[in-house]
């Protein structure tokens, strides 16, 4: 089996176990970019340990790169599951948005000692745990995510790569290059953090006025809201379209909800905003801003997605 090369390790046979359990917080920042789902990368990575512990020491002596070893293993688990993903996305109640993550469990980690290849092509890997960035992702076929993921933002060689996805060198090129070209032809021009924090505060106080004209003059006239209740909960189950409808559907809930509270926050590397219950959040915004427009809301609902913001 070849492994993909990693950062120096200690050997696998040190008794403090300090060397192989330090990877796992690599592993959790890749297979969550790779699955878009905080459960689901915590179950790969734990798969991936118990197969590790399920060789014999010999076998784990005789692997020079753990790190290596368990960054493929990992890979290929999610390559399999993003497989039968769209299957189950088929399947799933409503539209499936990518399970948000809080400010303090922003993952945002490299690989030390790395070799930086085609910097320019390089996203970098706050801009990779974005809700934009993750719902372009979920277009791409299994293949083109997992060597781009690996490369553009782990920065792993098409070499390291080739072996995981089981695609030549020159196919996993090109796979990064289409996963390129779609992330360019959907994204937004940057937005200075401050201006964005500036229109969410600004969408939030004109939701909580239920002030129609100001919804809609925050919004860019063909913005999409996006709903994700998971048949858990009461969601639309198609986006919303344009900016108008947009802001009666976000007063019309005021209506409904009168005792939401909305509070501030970091979502996924960009301000967001929660709605609070009784003080337990019930949704997660994410937003997606151009200029001083909004472009897309994704309004997380389904409970098993905010186990993270219930916890926290």
């Amino acid at each position: 089996m070849t492994h993909a090369s990693g950062a120096k390790h200690t050997r696998p046979d040190d008794p403090s176990l300090s060397a192989i359990m330090s990877e796992r917080r690599q592993l959790i920042n890749l297979t969550y970019r790779l699955l878009g789902s905080v459960t689901e990368a915590e179950d790969v990575v734990q798969e991936t340990y118990t197969r590790w512990y399920a060789m014999t020491p010999q076998q784990r002596e005789a692997i020079e790169s753990p790190g290596g070893w368990l960054t493929t293993v990992a890979s290929r688990i999610c390559l399999d599951l993003l497989g039968s993903a769209r299957a189950r996305r088929e399947r799933y109640v409503g539209e499936w948005v990518p399970e948000p993550l809080p400010g303090r469990t922003e993952w945002i980690s490299g690989r030390p000692g790395a070799a930086v290849v085609d910097p320019a092509d390089r996203v970098t890997l706050d801009e990779s745990i974005n809700m934009a960035f993750l719902v372009v992702l979920e277009r791409m076929t299994p293949a083109e995510r997992v060597a781009f993921i690996l490369h553009d933002v782990f920065r792993y060689s098409f070499a390291e790569v080739a072996p995981i996805v089981g695609r030549t060198e020159a196919a996993c090129r090109q796979l990064a290059s289409s996963a390129r070209r779609r992330l360019r032809a959907s994204q937004s021009e940057a937005v200075p953090a401050a201006r964005r924090a500036d229109t969410v505060r600004a969408f939030k106080a004109a939701w909580e006025a239920k002030d129609i004209e100001a919804l809609i003059g925050l919004l860019a006239p063909d913005a999409t809201a996006t709903g994700d209740g998971g048949g858990l909960v009461q969601a639309v189950l198609r986006p919303i379209e344009g900016a108008e409808a947009i802001a009666w559907f976000f007063a019309g809930r005021r209506d409904a909800v009168p005792d939401l509270t909305l509070v501030e926050s970091m979502v996924n590397g960009q301000p967001g905003l929660v709605a609070q219950l009784d003080g337990v959040p019930v949704s997660v915004l994410a937003f997606d801003i151009a200029g001083d427009r909004i472009k897309q809301i994704w309004s997380v609902l389904n409970p098993d997605k905010l186990r993270l913001w219930r916890d926290s």
